[in-house]
C-alpha cells in the first residue's frame, strides 16, 4: 500500500511538472554523472533501453528545454547530453519532492520492504 501511494504521488509530481516518469529518470542519470552529462550510449545502458529509445528520449527532453546535446571539443563524433538551466530548477523541484514523500513515508516503506523480504525468504 505505501509503494502504491507513494508510485500514484510520483506520477501526479511529474505530471504537474510536465515530465514523464521515464525523462524524470534520465535527468536524473544525467545529474549524477560525472560532470552530470553522459553520452547517449551510457544513457541508453543506465536506463536499459535500445539507443534509438535514447536518442528519441533526448529529443524529448531537448524539445521541453530539458537537456542540450553537446558535441565534444576533442572528438566531433562524440556528443554530451547535460541538463539545462531550466532542467536543473525542474530535477531539483521534483527530486526535493521526491525525497520528502519518501522521508514521509519511511515507516510504511520499511514495513513494505520488510514484508517483500519475507515473503522472498519463504517463496
Amino acid at each position: 500500500m505505501a509503494m502504491r501511494r507513494f508510485l500514484s504521488f510520483s506520477e501526479a509530481a511529474l505530471s504537474e511538472a510536465g515530465v514523464t516518469s521515464q525523462q524524470y529518470q534520465a535527468m536524473l542519470v544525467i545529474k549524477v554523472a560525472p560532470q552530470s552529462r553522459v553520452m547517449v550510449r551510457e544513457l541508453s545502458e543506465e536506463m536499459l533501453m535500445q539507443r534509438n529509445g535514447a536518442v528519441q528520449l533526448v529529443d524529448r527532453l531537448e524539445a521541453a528545454g530539458l537537456a542540450l546535446r553537446t558535441p565534444s571539443v576533442s572528438d566531433k563524433r562524440t556528443v554530451f547530453v547535460g541538463l539545462t538551466d531550466h532542467g536543473e530548477r525542474v530535477l531539483d523541484a521534483l527530486a526535493r519532492r521526491h525525497l520528502g514523500a519518501m522521508l514521509e513515508n519511511e515507516p510504511l516503506l520499511v514495513e513494505s520492504l520488510a514484508r517483500l523480504r519475507t515473503l522472498a525468504k519463504m517463496g
